[in-house]
């Protein structure tokens, strides 16, 4: 993985340079300039595939210019139809200089992999996100200049003044990172997954070229068929994940996900070292027993990390530091943890399970959701419809029903968290009902139009796009590159994804438990043990660790200085939080206090 960096039109040389060293940590091994009148594009290396220097970055290829963020897993393949081009390195970055030389901008639909770049030809230049987000790209347009990076660290010393974005904010709240194009900086936006964008003589033009939705519906309708596509795909998609010249490591949970990456791998010849977290004095948090039964079952080399509340709080600063804005997961600082111990190891790539849940309905909501779906169809409700109207509850569930019973959207993301009614109540200022969904409209007309109709195909894809794309993908990113490692997700492949959104619904619900057609493939893998585990996800005891500090207190000092919050309800949910309640929406306006304590105080 690699930094981004650069800058078209008036800029100073010096301040460009200390932007540029802001991204030090994303690539260590080289720094590359390309440094003229009306451009600075530099570039911060971690090499993975061709590790000589002939494929430093910026790389050039007559007059195009390309900085480089990510892997190209084809790259091999592309290479065999761009025979005639005069190949220089064994890179992945030349080919993507070959492929646009020969098919354009529309050359990123051939990619698979995960990237972000940055490619300048004559007076246009291209920034492009891959297809499910996996890598950042962050703009800004001032007057005289347009500047891009791989994080908002670089681009911040060029705005004229720090002020907070309400959409983002807002976003935020919804749905625990801001919703694209947003950030929390007023002037600074982000690449959209399965985007580009192409900024010529001061004018952004953006293109979205990707969108899961595209996949035809119910093209697969046999179990048989369903099965065999999963396992061929998942084979394929981790294959080219472990194609690397560097030390390679899997994250080793209790679940099926991490297991059944680890197994495969096996089956193809390499057994990975895993890693995984506990927690000292709350190993009721984490899944450490598991995470070692399943190695010792696949015969894999194992190590533990765990960590306690002084590591927590001593690099909860750092972390929060390194996610530039407000992103609302306690898992961050753990995982950070991890990625460190994992840096001090030697390794240079990790496997990770991201998007698994999304895409073979792992999460229980998504079935209490389909449940209450039916709901809207009775015939008489207005009575149900009164009593949820005049008596509001705090709980998740009486949302769901209000929502059904009002004819509104009911599934707005597995990461909503405030709910407008919950911010109405929390903010100074009126939120009406209904009010972020402004911020899923797009996506949801969208959908509306596609060829999709089943609840659970909105559930995948909106998660995709935003629980997936803006929040763990967000988070891995930022966690991994702070040790300069470059983190895979082979469930995040986008054939294997279009293969399971081609499989009809009720194939993918099954018997209506979590993750049916997976579960099928991991018979073969894996035993009955580790398949039958209950789900725990990434527990872990922030809540106790920010009270035993004291920590909890910077959301009051802080909304005492602000006025943005009811103070009766700020210390309603801290209550609750210390009784074990709401404990994520309160270390959501942690992370908020926090960025707003540094930026704007």
């Amino acid at each position: 993985m690699c930094g981004v960096f650069g800058i078209v039109g008036e800029y100073s040389p010096a301040k460009a340079r200390e932007a540029l060293a802001t991204l030090g940590h994303r690539g260590k091994d080289h720094c590359g300039i390309v440094e003229k009148q009306g451009l600075f594009l530099a570039h911060q290396r971690l090499s993975i595939t061709d590790t000589h220097e002939r494929s430093h970055q910026p790389m050039r290829h007559k007059e195009l210019l390309l900085s480089f963020n990510g892997e190209i897993y084809n790259h091999r393949q592309l290479r065999a139809q761009l025979e005639i081009f005069s190949w220089q390195t064994h890179s992945d970055a030349e080919v993507i200089l070959a492929a646009y030389e020969r098919w354009g901008i529309d050359c990123i639909q051939r990619f698979e992999g995960m990237f972000a770049f940055a490619l300048v030809d004559g007076e246009k230049t291209y920034l492009v996100r891959d297809r499910f987000g996996k890598k950042p790209m962050f703009y800004h347009q001032s007057k005289d200049s347009f500047i891009f990076a791989s994080e908002i660290k670089a681009i911040k010393p060029f705005l004229s003044t720090v002020a907070m974005n309400e959409d983002a904010m807002r976003s935020y709240l919804s749905f625990l990172a801001p919703a694209p194009p947003h950030t929390f900086y007023q002037g600074i936006e982000k690449l959209e997954s399965g985007e580009w964008l192409c900024f010529e003589k001061g004018v952004v033009r953006k293109h979205r070229y990707y969108d899961i939705l595209d996949t035809p519906s119910s093209k697969i309708t046999t179990y048989n068929e369903a099965f065999e596509n999963i396992e061929r795909e998942l084979h394929r998609s981790i294959a080219m994940r472990l194609e690397s010249r560097q030390s390679t490591v899997a994250l080793l949970s209790g679940g099926i996900d991490s297991a059944l990456i680890c197994a495969i791998s096996a089956q193809q010849g390499q057994k990975l070292p895993t890693f995984t977290l506990g927690y000292d004095e709350y190993s009721g948090y984490d899944e450490r027993a598991n995470a070692n039964q399943s190695a010792k079952e696949l015969g894999l080399e194992h190590t533990e990390v765990v960590i306690g509340r002084h590591d927590f709080i001593d690099h909860l600063d750092k972390v929060l530091d390194h996610m530039d804005e407000p992103l609302n997961d306690p898992a961050a600082v753990p995982l950070y943890l991890l990625f460190e111990a994992i840096a001090k190891e030697g390794h240079k790539v990790v496997l990770s399970g991201e998007g698994s849940d999304e895409l073979f309905l792992g999460y229980r909501q998504y079935f209490e959701y389909l449940d209450i779906e039916k709901a809207a169809s009775l015939h008489h409700k207005n009575w149900l419809k009164k009593y949820f109207h005049s008596n509001f509850s705090m709980n998740r569930e009486w949302e769901w029903y209000k929502r059904i019973f009002d004819d509104t959207l009911l599934f707005r993301s597995s990461g909503e968290k405030f709910t407008d009614l919950q911010q109405n109540l929390l903010l100074r200022h009126n939120v009406r009902d209904n009010e972020s969904l402004r911020f899923l409209q797009g996506y949801r007309t969208e959908f509306e139009r596609s060829g999709h109709t089943h609840p659970a195909q909105w559930y995948s894809a909106i998660d995709l796009k935003l629980f997936v794309g803006e929040h763990f993908l967000t988070k891995l990113d930022r966690v991994s590159m702070a040790h300069t490692l470059e983190a895979r997700t082979p469930f995040l492949d986008h054939t294997l994804a279009e293969k399971v959104f081609t499989i009809s619904p009720e194939l993918r619900i099954g018997e209506g438990g979590t993750k049916y057609l997976l579960k099928q493939v991991g018979k073969k893998y894996l035993s009955d043990t580790i398949l039958n585990r209950k789900k725990k996800g990434f527990a872990n005891p922030y809540m106790e660790w920010l009270i035993a500090s004291g920590k909890i207190d910077l959301i009051t000092e802080v909304n005492n200085k602000t006025g943005l919050f009811q103070p009766d309800e700020v210390e309603k949910y801290i209550q609750l939080a210390r009784r074990g309640k709401f404990k994520q929406h309160v270390w959501g306006l942690y992370v908020l206090s926090h960025w707003i304590n540094r930026e704007l105080l």
